[in-house]
């Protein structure tokens, strides 16, 4: 009976403390992919000397996926020869396709952006064809961006430069301006 007791008690400690850590987990993880992501078609363009466009994409692990969906569905990096943000033809190959993101997790896109470009330099493309550019996205969960310890968000906030140097932060101060700049987004 006592070693029923101290299981009961070490367990009503740590399932919630495991919930915590699973969604936190599961945050990290998509903001993580998605700056790898970022970092890969960074070093890729300039080793490559080609334009490399990363874009939000409805069926990334197609063989004819394409730049159709939002981040959410998944995304995909891939050569853009002719810099259009449109994969075509054999010789736009898919370097990297990602999944749908964790289940229980968003992002708030600032300016609803589906794509970010590198030049062939290594440096971004800036806003194409009147596009543009992803700048911010928030990954969150149903926590939203509230403070998790001393001043540190639940949620992520990736940032890239105009230059495409992408980071992720978790400034509990940087996430709520990000959100408070994103008119008509919110985090759960």
């Amino acid at each position: 009976m006592i070693t029923l007791l101290i299981v009961g008690i070490v367990l009503s400690f740590g399932v919630p403390n495991l919930a915590e850590f699973m969604a936190n987990s599961r945050i990290t993880s998509t903001s993580n992919d998605l700056y790898a992501t970022f970092h890969l078609a960074r070093s890729e363009s300039a080793r490559a000397k080609a334009n490399i466009t990363i874009c939000a994409s409805a069926n990334p692990l197609a063989a004819d996926s394409n730049c159709d969906g939002s981040w959410d569905q998944g995304y995909i990096v891939f050569v853009d020869t002719n810099g259009d943000l449109a994969r075509s033809g054999v010789d736009e190959t898919v370097l990297r396709a990602h999944g749908p993101i964790a289940e229980g997790v968003t992002l708030a896109v600032a300016n609803d952006a589906t794509f970010f470009s590198y030049a062939s330099s290594g440096l971004g493309r800036g806003n194409v064809s009147g596009e543009t550019a992803i700048s911010q996205a928030i990954v969150c969960d149903q926590r939203g961006t509230t403070e998790t310890s001393k001043d540190l968000s639940a949620a992520r906030l990736l940032f890239v430069t105009p230059l495409g140097r992408a980071t992720v932060v978790r400034d509990l101060e940087m996430v709520q301006n990000a959100m408070d700049s994103m008119a008509g987004k919110s985090c759960p």
